[in-house]
């Protein structure tokens, strides 16, 4: 493998990694209502798990509320218990057509877990990329002993991989930044 292969492919990689990290951010609940928080939820529908928007018209009519309406009414009993079944902490109220889901306030408390869980995907997603920058070390080091690569090459593109560590975490901090701001205001 050469040096823009594995260039390409380590930067490739370490894109998703931060991507998957943004992405796993978005169910965690904030002070804002957004039908994000529970898009994810799986829920039993015809004999299979299913993610909730493939089954439901997902709406904030208002700031504290959020209504899921199912495109399949028979599905309201299903999307409660699947909602209560996950550790977003609200209870559902349905009227047999529409889920109905009132987001209270988050106490403090719970703005200080979700800053602290936020911390924790932040740090998993920097392992990740740690991971994937020491498996391109050593696909640098068998290119070198393989003869594809010179010693000034080895060097100048473990130099880059660096780089894009660098650059990947760099972009995690600044994505969790922007979350934890999001959760601690009121």
């Amino acid at each position: 493998m050469g040096q823009d292969e594995i260039i390409l492919e380590t930067s490739d990689k370490m894109k998703k990694g931060v991507e998957f990290f943004a992405e796993s951010l978005r169910g965690l609940r904030t002070g804002r209502t957004t039908p994000a928080l529970v898009e994810n939820i799986r829920v039993d529908a015809y004999g299979s798990p299913m993610p909730l928007n493939q089954l439901a018209t997902i709406s904030s009519p208002d700031a504290r509320s959020l209504a899921v309406k199912p495109f399949d009414p028979s599905m309201c009993g299903a999307i409660e218990k699947a909602i209560l079944k996950s550790d977003i902490g609200i209870t559902p109220e349905s009227d047999g057509k529409v889920v109905r889901l009132n987001v209270p306030m988050m106490s403090q408390e719970q703005r200080d877990k979700m800053t602290h869980r936020v911390k924790e995907l932040a740090e998993e997603a920097r392992v990740t990329v740690r991971n994937i920058r020491r498996d391109a070390n050593k696909s640098v080091e068998a290119a070198r002993k393989a003869g594809d690569l010179s010693e000034d090459l080895e060097r100048d593109t473990k130099d880059e991989v660096q780089k894009l560590t660098k650059d990947s975490e760099a972009e995690i901090d600044k994505v969790s930044e922007a979350r934890i701001k999001e959760i601690q205001e009121v």
